[in-house]
Protein backbone atom coordinates (compact mmCIF):
# COMPACT_ATOMS: atom_id res chain seq x y z
CA UNK A 1 0.00 0.00 0.00
CA UNK A 2 2.62 2.68 0.78
CA UNK A 3 4.77 1.48 -2.21
CA UNK A 4 1.71 2.26 -4.67
CA UNK A 5 0.81 5.91 -2.72
CA UNK A 6 4.48 6.70 -3.00
CA UNK A 7 4.95 5.59 -6.89
CA UNK A 8 1.12 6.38 -7.96
CA UNK A 9 -0.38 9.35 -5.97
CA UNK A 10 0.31 11.43 -8.50
CA UNK A 11 -2.51 9.35 -11.21
CA UNK A 12 -4.73 9.02 -8.07
CA UNK A 13 -4.93 12.75 -7.85
CA UNK A 14 -5.41 12.89 -11.59
CA UNK A 15 -8.63 10.28 -11.15
CA UNK A 16 -9.98 13.16 -8.19
CA UNK A 17 -9.24 16.13 -10.29
CA UNK A 18 -10.88 14.32 -13.70
CA UNK A 19 -14.03 12.94 -12.13
CA UNK A 20 -14.18 16.33 -10.45
CA UNK A 21 -14.00 18.44 -13.18
CA UNK A 22 -16.66 16.03 -14.98
CA UNK A 23 -19.05 17.04 -12.30
CA UNK A 24 -18.17 20.38 -12.25
CA UNK A 25 -19.57 20.77 -16.15
CA UNK A 26 -21.98 18.53 -15.34
CA UNK A 27 -23.22 20.57 -12.59
CA UNK A 28 -23.56 23.60 -14.81
CA UNK A 29 -24.48 22.86 -17.85
CA UNK A 30 -27.88 21.33 -16.05
CA UNK A 31 -27.82 24.80 -13.92
CA UNK A 32 -27.69 26.14 -17.38
CA UNK A 33 -30.02 24.48 -19.86
CA UNK A 34 -32.71 23.45 -17.07
CA UNK A 35 -33.24 26.14 -14.33
CA UNK A 36 -35.78 28.60 -14.81
CA UNK A 37 -34.16 31.71 -14.71
CA UNK A 38 -31.34 30.87 -17.10
CA UNK A 39 -31.57 32.30 -20.70
CA UNK A 40 -30.75 29.17 -22.11
CA UNK A 41 -33.71 26.81 -20.40
CA UNK A 42 -35.95 29.84 -21.92
CA UNK A 43 -34.58 29.98 -25.68
CA UNK A 44 -34.31 26.00 -25.85
CA UNK A 45 -37.44 23.59 -25.77
CA UNK A 46 -37.10 20.87 -23.54
CA UNK A 47 -36.36 17.25 -24.23
CA UNK A 48 -34.44 15.99 -27.31
CA UNK A 49 -32.81 19.61 -28.54
CA UNK A 50 -31.60 20.66 -24.48
CA UNK A 51 -30.24 16.68 -24.05
CA UNK A 52 -28.52 17.37 -27.34
CA UNK A 53 -26.53 20.17 -25.93
CA UNK A 54 -26.39 18.34 -22.95
CA UNK A 55 -24.21 15.24 -24.57
CA UNK A 56 -22.82 17.69 -26.71
CA UNK A 57 -20.58 19.48 -23.36
CA UNK A 58 -20.67 15.60 -21.27
CA UNK A 59 -19.44 14.00 -24.59
CA UNK A 60 -16.70 17.17 -25.34
CA UNK A 61 -16.24 17.27 -21.28
CA UNK A 62 -14.81 13.51 -21.63
CA UNK A 63 -13.20 13.90 -24.52
CA UNK A 64 -10.89 16.82 -23.32
CA UNK A 65 -10.19 14.76 -19.92
CA UNK A 66 -8.84 11.32 -22.05
CA UNK A 67 -6.67 13.67 -24.51
CA UNK A 68 -5.49 16.12 -21.91
CA UNK A 69 -1.56 15.14 -20.86
CA UNK A 70 -3.05 14.38 -17.39
CA UNK A 71 -5.47 11.97 -18.52
CA UNK A 72 -2.91 10.47 -20.49
CA UNK A 73 -1.03 9.36 -17.99
CA UNK A 74 -3.73 8.03 -15.60
CA UNK A 75 -5.79 6.75 -18.16
CA UNK A 76 -8.86 9.12 -17.34
CA UNK A 77 -11.15 5.89 -15.65
CA UNK A 78 -13.28 8.31 -13.51
CA UNK A 79 -15.09 5.75 -13.07
CA UNK A 80 -15.13 2.55 -10.55
CA UNK A 81 -16.81 0.53 -12.75
CA UNK A 82 -14.54 1.21 -15.56
CA UNK A 83 -11.10 0.59 -12.96
CA UNK A 84 -12.60 -2.38 -11.45
CA UNK A 85 -13.00 -4.31 -14.55
CA UNK A 86 -9.59 -4.05 -15.50
CA UNK A 87 -8.71 -5.56 -12.12
CA UNK A 88 -10.81 -8.13 -12.86
CA UNK A 89 -9.02 -8.08 -16.27
CA UNK A 90 -5.75 -8.55 -14.37
CA UNK A 91 -4.65 -5.10 -15.95
CA UNK A 92 -4.90 -2.81 -12.65
CA UNK A 93 -3.26 -3.89 -9.39
CA UNK A 94 -5.24 -4.00 -6.24
CA UNK A 95 -3.94 -0.97 -4.64
CA UNK A 96 -4.25 0.87 -7.79
CA UNK A 97 -7.87 -0.21 -7.85
CA UNK A 98 -8.80 0.62 -4.48
CA UNK A 99 -6.52 4.17 -4.61
CA UNK A 100 -8.39 4.83 -8.15
CA UNK A 101 -12.15 4.08 -6.83
CA UNK A 102 -11.02 6.02 -3.59
CA UNK A 103 -10.32 9.25 -5.36
CA UNK A 104 -13.03 9.32 -8.17
CA UNK A 105 -15.50 9.10 -5.13
CA UNK A 106 -13.88 12.03 -4.01
CA UNK A 107 -13.02 13.94 -6.69
CA UNK A 108 -16.18 13.88 -8.37
CA UNK A 109 -18.09 14.58 -4.75
CA UNK A 110 -15.74 17.77 -4.13
CA UNK A 111 -16.79 18.67 -7.67
CA UNK A 112 -20.56 18.88 -7.04
CA UNK A 113 -19.91 20.59 -3.56
CA UNK A 114 -17.67 23.02 -5.32
CA UNK A 115 -20.46 23.29 -7.60
CA UNK A 116 -23.34 24.14 -5.61
CA UNK A 117 -20.94 26.88 -3.33
CA UNK A 118 -20.22 29.25 -6.97
CA UNK A 119 -23.79 28.68 -8.27
CA UNK A 120 -25.36 29.33 -5.10
CA UNK A 121 -28.94 28.03 -4.96
CA UNK A 122 -28.93 27.19 -8.51
CA UNK A 123 -27.94 24.07 -8.39
CA UNK A 124 -30.48 22.96 -5.64
CA UNK A 125 -33.61 24.44 -7.49
CA UNK A 126 -35.93 21.30 -8.22
CA UNK A 127 -35.46 21.67 -11.89
CA UNK A 128 -31.79 20.47 -11.64
CA UNK A 129 -31.37 18.47 -7.73
CA UNK A 130 -27.45 18.54 -8.27
CA UNK A 131 -27.84 16.79 -11.34
CA UNK A 132 -28.82 13.32 -9.88
CA UNK A 133 -28.93 10.91 -12.26
CA UNK A 134 -32.51 9.60 -11.90
CA UNK A 135 -34.71 6.68 -13.68
CA UNK A 136 -37.90 7.44 -15.69
CA UNK A 137 -40.18 5.27 -15.06
CA UNK A 138 -39.34 1.54 -15.05
CA UNK A 139 -36.52 0.23 -12.27
CA UNK A 140 -36.46 -2.90 -14.40
CA UNK A 141 -36.13 -0.86 -17.75
CA UNK A 142 -33.61 1.78 -16.07
CA UNK A 143 -31.77 -1.12 -15.29
CA UNK A 144 -31.34 -3.06 -18.47
CA UNK A 145 -30.29 -0.15 -20.22
CA UNK A 146 -27.51 0.81 -17.83
CA UNK A 147 -26.37 -2.68 -17.96
CA UNK A 148 -26.70 -2.50 -22.12
CA UNK A 149 -25.13 1.23 -22.11
CA UNK A 150 -22.02 0.20 -20.30
CA UNK A 151 -22.06 -3.48 -21.87
CA UNK A 152 -21.41 -1.66 -25.34
CA UNK A 153 -19.20 1.08 -23.86
CA UNK A 154 -16.83 -1.58 -22.29
CA UNK A 155 -16.92 -3.48 -25.52
CA UNK A 156 -15.82 -0.66 -27.92
CA UNK A 157 -12.89 0.01 -25.32
CA UNK A 158 -11.85 -3.47 -25.20
CA UNK A 159 -12.01 -3.84 -28.63
CA UNK A 160 -10.98 -0.35 -30.48
CA UNK A 161 -7.85 0.31 -28.13
CA UNK A 162 -6.53 -3.63 -29.48
CA UNK A 163 -6.82 -2.45 -32.89
CA UNK A 164 -5.98 0.16 -35.32
CA UNK A 165 -7.94 2.95 -34.42
CA UNK A 166 -6.50 3.23 -30.94
CA UNK A 167 -5.96 6.96 -30.74
CA UNK A 168 -9.86 7.42 -31.48
CA UNK A 169 -10.99 5.04 -28.48
CA UNK A 170 -11.34 8.43 -26.36
CA UNK A 171 -13.43 9.68 -28.93
CA UNK A 172 -15.78 6.79 -29.89
CA UNK A 173 -16.39 7.05 -25.88
CA UNK A 174 -17.15 10.78 -26.09
CA UNK A 175 -19.38 10.47 -29.23
CA UNK A 176 -21.49 7.36 -26.91
CA UNK A 177 -21.85 9.49 -24.03
CA UNK A 178 -23.31 11.92 -26.24
CA UNK A 179 -25.80 10.45 -27.89
CA UNK A 180 -26.72 8.44 -24.44
CA UNK A 181 -27.49 11.36 -23.04
CA UNK A 182 -29.41 12.52 -25.89
CA UNK A 183 -31.55 9.26 -26.39
CA UNK A 184 -31.57 7.23 -23.59
CA UNK A 185 -31.27 9.63 -20.61
CA UNK A 186 -35.25 9.49 -19.92
CA UNK A 187 -35.06 5.97 -18.92
CA UNK A 188 -32.10 5.50 -16.63
CA UNK A 189 -31.17 9.08 -16.01
CA UNK A 190 -27.72 8.04 -17.74
CA UNK A 191 -25.50 7.63 -15.32
CA UNK A 192 -22.38 4.62 -16.10
CA UNK A 193 -20.93 5.50 -13.23
CA UNK A 194 -21.76 4.72 -9.88
CA UNK A 195 -19.44 7.37 -8.50
CA UNK A 196 -20.94 9.99 -10.67
CA UNK A 197 -23.97 8.76 -9.12
CA UNK A 198 -23.10 9.09 -5.73
CA UNK A 199 -21.08 12.20 -6.05
CA UNK A 200 -24.76 14.28 -6.68
CA UNK A 201 -27.14 11.49 -4.76
CA UNK A 202 -24.90 12.70 -1.37
CA UNK A 203 -25.62 16.91 -1.55
CA UNK A 204 -29.18 16.48 -2.79
CA UNK A 205 -30.29 13.45 -0.29
CA UNK A 206 -31.77 11.63 -2.75
CA UNK A 207 -30.62 7.98 -2.75
CA UNK A 208 -34.10 6.20 -4.54
CA UNK A 209 -32.24 4.43 -7.49
CA UNK A 210 -28.59 4.27 -6.05
CA UNK A 211 -28.53 0.74 -6.13
CA UNK A 212 -28.98 0.83 -9.81
CA UNK A 213 -26.20 2.90 -10.57
CA UNK A 214 -23.65 0.85 -7.98
CA UNK A 215 -24.88 -2.64 -9.40
CA UNK A 216 -25.63 -2.49 -12.87
CA UNK A 217 -23.10 -0.83 -14.63
CA UNK A 218 -20.31 -2.72 -13.34
CA UNK A 219 -21.76 -5.94 -14.03
CA UNK A 220 -22.16 -4.20 -17.69
CA UNK A 221 -19.19 -3.65 -17.93
CA UNK A 222 -18.04 -6.78 -16.29
CA UNK A 223 -20.45 -8.76 -18.56
CA UNK A 224 -18.86 -7.05 -21.70
CA UNK A 225 -15.15 -8.35 -19.99
CA UNK A 226 -16.16 -11.67 -19.91
CA UNK A 227 -17.53 -11.91 -23.42
CA UNK A 228 -14.13 -10.20 -24.76
CA UNK A 229 -12.40 -13.43 -22.98
CA UNK A 230 -14.98 -15.80 -24.42
CA UNK A 231 -13.81 -14.71 -27.71
CA UNK A 232 -10.20 -14.66 -26.92
CA UNK A 233 -9.62 -11.35 -28.49
CA UNK A 234 -6.07 -9.26 -27.76
CA UNK A 235 -6.29 -6.92 -25.32
CA UNK A 236 -4.69 -3.54 -24.48
CA UNK A 237 -3.82 -1.49 -21.34
CA UNK A 238 -5.99 0.23 -19.32
CA UNK A 239 -6.16 3.51 -20.80
CA UNK A 240 -8.42 4.94 -22.86
CA UNK A 241 -5.62 6.48 -24.76
CA UNK A 242 -1.80 4.79 -24.50
CA UNK A 243 -0.31 5.82 -27.04
CA UNK A 244 1.37 8.95 -25.78
CA UNK A 245 4.20 10.35 -23.94
CA UNK A 246 3.30 9.91 -20.26
CA UNK A 247 3.90 7.09 -18.03
CA UNK A 248 1.85 4.15 -17.50
CA UNK A 249 1.43 2.39 -14.18
CA UNK A 250 0.00 -0.45 -15.49
CA UNK A 251 1.87 -1.96 -17.85
CA UNK A 252 4.78 0.40 -16.37
CA UNK A 253 5.56 2.19 -19.76
CA UNK A 254 7.91 4.97 -18.83
CA UNK A 255 7.27 8.58 -19.91
CA UNK A 256 8.74 9.88 -23.33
Amino acid sequence: MVAALREHWPEYLIEAFALGLFMVSACAFSALLWHPNSPAAAAIPDGLPRRFLMGLAMGGTAIGLIYSPWGQRSGAHMNPAFTFTFFRLGHVKPWDALFYTTAQVVGGLLGVVLSAWALGGALDHPSVHFAVTAPGGSLALAFLAEVAMTFALMSMVLNVTAGPLTKATGLFAGLMVCAYITLEAPISGMSLNPARSLASALPAGDFRALWLYFSAPPLGMLLAAEFHLWRRRPMACAKYDHENRQRCIFCEKPAG
